[in-house]
Protein backbone atom coordinates (compact mmCIF):
# COMPACT_ATOMS: atom_id res chain seq x y z
CA UNK A 1 0.00 0.00 0.00
CA UNK A 2 1.87 3.21 -0.75
CA UNK A 3 2.00 5.89 2.07
CA UNK A 4 2.31 9.64 1.80
CA UNK A 5 4.49 11.97 4.42
CA UNK A 6 4.66 15.66 4.45
CA UNK A 7 7.95 16.90 5.39
CA UNK A 8 9.41 20.59 5.64
CA UNK A 9 11.40 21.41 2.32
CA UNK A 10 14.75 21.66 5.44
CA UNK A 11 14.38 18.21 5.90
CA UNK A 12 15.08 16.97 2.09
CA UNK A 13 18.35 16.66 3.12
CA UNK A 14 17.55 13.63 5.41
CA UNK A 15 15.43 11.96 2.58
CA UNK A 16 16.93 8.60 1.22
CA UNK A 17 15.94 8.60 -2.38
CA UNK A 18 16.76 4.83 -2.03
CA UNK A 19 13.64 4.53 0.10
CA UNK A 20 10.64 6.27 -1.29
CA UNK A 21 9.40 6.79 -4.70
CA UNK A 22 11.08 9.97 -5.97
CA UNK A 23 14.24 9.72 -7.25
CA UNK A 24 15.82 13.35 -6.10
CA UNK A 25 15.39 16.29 -4.60
CA UNK A 26 14.36 17.74 -8.37
CA UNK A 27 11.22 15.12 -8.65
CA UNK A 28 9.43 16.85 -5.19
CA UNK A 29 6.51 18.24 -5.46
CA UNK A 30 6.47 21.28 -3.39
CA UNK A 31 3.88 23.41 -1.59
CA UNK A 32 2.38 26.78 -3.11
CA UNK A 33 1.62 29.13 -0.26
CA UNK A 34 3.56 29.87 1.29
CA UNK A 35 5.77 28.53 -1.51
CA UNK A 36 9.05 25.75 -1.37
CA UNK A 37 8.10 25.33 2.38
CA UNK A 38 6.95 21.82 2.15
CA UNK A 39 6.79 18.55 0.37
CA UNK A 40 6.12 14.92 0.17
CA UNK A 41 7.30 11.77 -0.35
CA UNK A 42 5.92 8.59 -1.09
CA UNK A 43 6.94 4.89 -0.63
CA UNK A 44 5.51 1.25 -1.12
CA UNK A 45 6.36 -0.52 1.86
CA UNK A 46 5.08 -2.30 4.97
CA UNK A 47 8.00 -0.39 7.01
CA UNK A 48 8.50 3.09 7.30
CA UNK A 49 11.82 4.38 6.62
CA UNK A 50 13.39 5.32 9.32
CA UNK A 51 14.06 9.36 8.03
CA UNK A 52 9.70 9.38 8.43
CA UNK A 53 9.19 7.75 11.72
CA UNK A 54 6.74 9.60 13.58
CA UNK A 55 5.76 11.46 11.40
CA UNK A 56 2.34 11.56 9.89
CA UNK A 57 1.39 9.21 6.80
CA UNK A 58 -1.75 9.50 4.76
CA UNK A 59 -3.28 7.44 2.41
CA UNK A 60 -3.57 8.22 -1.18
CA UNK A 61 -7.22 9.13 -0.74
CA UNK A 62 -6.17 11.77 2.04
CA UNK A 63 -3.33 13.34 0.40
CA UNK A 64 -5.72 13.84 -2.54
CA UNK A 65 -7.77 16.00 -0.11
CA UNK A 66 -4.52 17.58 1.07
CA UNK A 67 -3.09 18.80 -2.32
CA UNK A 68 -6.71 20.36 -3.32
CA UNK A 69 -6.02 22.67 -0.95
CA UNK A 70 -4.65 26.35 -1.50
CA UNK A 71 -1.36 25.38 0.65
CA UNK A 72 -0.90 23.05 -2.41
CA UNK A 73 -2.48 24.29 -5.75
CA UNK A 74 -2.82 27.27 -7.49
CA UNK A 75 -6.06 27.32 -9.14
CA UNK A 76 -4.68 29.13 -12.19
CA UNK A 77 -2.27 26.19 -13.52
CA UNK A 78 -3.41 22.59 -13.39
CA UNK A 79 -1.59 20.16 -10.48
CA UNK A 80 0.53 17.49 -11.32
CA UNK A 81 -0.91 13.83 -10.48
CA UNK A 82 0.28 12.07 -7.64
Amino acid sequence: MRKYVIINADEVSSVNFDQVDETSENTLRYNVNPAGTKTFVKFDADTTPSFLEGKTQYSHSEMLTVIATDEWSDPTFPGEPL
